[in-house]
This record gives C-alpha cells, sequence and structure tokens, in this order.
C-alpha cells in the first residue's frame, strides 16, 4: 500500500458564478456589494450668477513651504549640484559651462522663439512652424523685460532689446509671409528694419 502524503496546501474556489452563469450560493460579496451606495439625485443646474461667481473665484493658493523647509530643499539642490559636478569633472569635463546666467536665459528663449517660427532647424530636417508657441514665447521675452526693468546691466539690457526687436520683426515676416496671397509681391519692411 502506498500512503498517501496530506500537504498544508489547500484549494478554495473563489469564483462566484457557476459554469452555468449563475450566482453559486456559497459566494462571498465584495466588500462593493455588501453596502451599496446611496443613491443621489443629479444636482439642480446652477444659476447663472452662480456660474459667474464659481468662474471668477480665484483657486486657492497653497501656503509657501517654511523658511527652514525651503533652506532644507535648497540645501539639498546644492548638494546634488555639487555631486553631478564631480561627476563631470571626473569625467574630464568642466561644470562652469552650465552655469545658469540671465544671459543664457535670454539666449535660450531667442532660440527657442527662432525655432517656433521655422527659422532655425537641425541640418536636414523640415522647418517646423508654431506661431503660437514663438507668440508665447516672444511674450514671455517681453514681460521679462518689462519686470526686470532697471535691474539689467548695460550689456543685459541692450541684449534683451536686441532680441525682442529681432524676434518682433520675425514674427512680423512670418505671418505677413502665410497671410500673403499666393503670387502676391513681399511686403516691404518695416521702417527701422535693416
Amino acid at each position: 500500500m502506498t500512503e498517501k502524503k496530506q500537504s498544508g496546501f489547500v484549494v478554495s474556489d473563489k469564483r462566484k458564478f457557476t459554469s452555468e452563469g449563475e450566482l453559486r450560493p456559497d459566494a462571498e460579496p465584495t466588500p462593493a456589494e455588501a453596502a451599496p451606495e446611496p443613491v443621489v439625485p443629479p444636482a439642480a443646474p446652477p444659476t447663472p450668477a452662480a456660474a459667474a461667481a464659481a468662474e471668477e473665484a480665484p483657486e486657492p493658493v497653497p501656503a509657501p513651504p517654511t523658511e527652514a523647509a525651503a533652506g532644507d530643499a535648497q540645501q539639498s539642490y546644492r548638494d546634488s549640484g555639487k555631486r553631478i559636478d564631480e561627476r563631470i569633472a571626473a569625467a574630464g569635463h568642466s561644470a562652469e559651462g552650465f552655469e545658469v546666467t540671465f544671459e543664457h536665459l535670454l539666449s535660450s528663449l531667442y532660440m527657442t522663439a527662432l525655432m517656433q517660427l521655422g527659422m532655425v532647424h537641425s541640418e536636414g530636417a523640415q522647418p517646423r512652424l508654431d506661431l503660437m508657441g514663438a507668440r508665447s514665447t516672444i511674450d514671455t521675452l517681453a514681460l521679462l523685460e518689462q519686470k526686470t526693468r532697471g535691474n539689467l546691466t548695460e550689456a543685459e539690457s541692450k541684449m534683451m532689446q536686441h532680441s525682442l526687436y529681432e524676434l518682433h520683426l520675425a514674427f512680423v515676416e512670418v505671418t505677413n509671409a502665410l497671410t500673403r496671397p499666393p503670387g502676391a509681391p513681399p511686403a516691404d519692411p518695416p521702417r527701422g528694419a535693416k
């Protein structure tokens, strides 16, 4: 005779339905079935005055972090940056060229706007036009110019004015080209253009 060893392994059928598709009498209800959610009647549509008030009410601005939390986050950021700089230096490169300056910010926004206008693109690639993106980038530069007025060095101020001037002319040139009827001669350059 062979002995049957019993293991601690137990098979229990947790299926809720029989092979015929009927609910098994011993099936345990799921938590969602055990307590059905109450039926909530649909809300009445808001009155026009309530809808206007809801649209006008600004979303609450979250409280700023505490000074200690902000200081901790800034210190952690600096420590992480130092570790990255050490790895860059270990690879034989310098991290000094990656320092963010106001001139780098202006150059980045300027080049972004030129790419969005389709005036700068990778070699062999088709220019991609994003007029709304270019307009937003140019408006961002104009906002920066307005908000930093009086706080810039002479070189930064000249770079800002020059960038805005060139981008305004480029935007007008592109939009004029897009709105010009086929076969029409190009428009005269705006006053002050070279």
